[in-house]
């Protein structure tokens, strides 16, 4: 299949390019700015920017598009700065793609698009969707603007919704995980066992979007993405201070103390990762596609770990991995279990 992968220069847009190169796809790899080589067995890399480039030489001859693409940070007019790079992108590249009709749009949106937390209840497709961020108010509106461009054509539009996507190479709040468990002093973080977040391995993004390309048919529709298990801020913390080899156990400090200090630092965006419940429920996903995800939260976790302390390349996907789990077949869904 011939696959356009946006936001192949990106942690997971050139993971989601190597993989579906190794699997035998002829991938078109899409980039904001060129910088060193292009990801390993990518047919094509260009230079676009979806937000103002001309896309019809991007999506001509495609069968699929995998859009990954998005903006992180945007410190000045975070709405309009958003908008313009989810929404207004999204609804040009979907555009192009109707027009040179393309089968398959698979666009990674984000859980921000539903909301930012949950009470103790994961989060479901037939949930309201009220995002609370600009981030999020402008993923939703690309999934909607998404759908509006390929209504009546031949292209259908499958729309992931993965909270936090860790791997070998993360970067943002991930990263800065990885730093605090790497050391080598105990950590106050033994007391926040009451919360559940969800969270999406690298591997499982990989192996969940090759899937959605595998099926016979496109499957349309909105669906929530995630390993599969909810862990507290203890449990995850506990588990990658283990594959990281720091013993230093974690002492407990009450929530609420931990939630004093931290707003009296001005610091609620950490409150509430660390703090804040965010459980999602994928089963959609698992029952619309037939799959189950390849990797369990400790097999990624271990691999980032061993990247983060340089056993091994943080390069995910380079070739294919012959074990099938029960639920996957007939798709080879499984990525390789090299540097994830």
């Amino acid at each position: 299949m011939k696959v356009l992968v946006t936001g192949a220069g990106g942690f997971a847009g050139a993971a989601v390019a190597r993989r579906l190169a190794a699997t035998g796809h002829r991938v078109r790899a899409s980039v904001r700015r060129p910088r060193g080589d292009r990801p390993a067995g990518v047919h094509d890399l260009v230079a676009a920017d979806l937000e103002r480039a001309e896309l019809a030489p991007l999506t001509a001859d495609m069968d699929a598009v995998v859009h990954l693409a998005y903006r992180a940070h945007a410190p000045r007019d975070p709405d309009a700065a958003f908008r313009d790079a989810h929404a207004e992108a999204t609804r040009r590249l979907a555009e192009s793609a109707a027009r040179a009709s393309v089968r398959r749009f698979v666009f990674v949106s984000s859980v921000k698009a539903q909301g930012e937390s949950t009470g103790g209840k994961p989060l479901a497709e037939h949930g309201p969707a009220a995002p609370e961020t600009p981030y999020g108010r402008s993923k939703l509106e690309a999934e909607r603007v998404l759908a509006e461009a390929v209504a009546g054509s031949a292209t259908t539009a499958t729309v992931l919704r993965p909270p936090l996507i860790y791997g070998p190479g993360a970067r943002g709040a991930f990263r800065a995980l990885l730093r605090l468990c790497d050391t080598p002093l105990p950590l106050p973080l033994g007391g926040l066992v009451e919360n559940r977040r969800g969270l999406l391995g690298l591997g499982n993004l990989c192996a969940a979007i090759e899937r959605a390309l595998a099926v016979p048919e496109p499957v349309p529709g909105v669906y929530l993405l995630s390993d599969g298990e909810d862990l507290s801020t203890a449990d995850l913390v506990r588990r990658l201070r283990r594959h990281l080899g720091r013993r230093a156990p974690c002492f407990p400090v009450p929530a609420a103390v931990l939630r004093a200090l931290l707003r009296a630092a001005g610091r609620v965006d950490v409150e509430r990762r660390l703090l804040g419940s965010l459980e999602v429920d994928s089963g959609r996903f698992r029952r619309a596609f037939r799959w189950t995800p390849p990797f369990s939260v400790d097999e990624g976790l271990a691999e980032t770990a061993e990247a983060w302390t340089g056993r091994r390349s943080p390069h995910v996907g380079a070739a294919p991995d012959s074990r099938v789990r029960e639920g996957d077949a007939p798709d080879p869904s499984r990525p390789a279990h090299t540097g994830r």
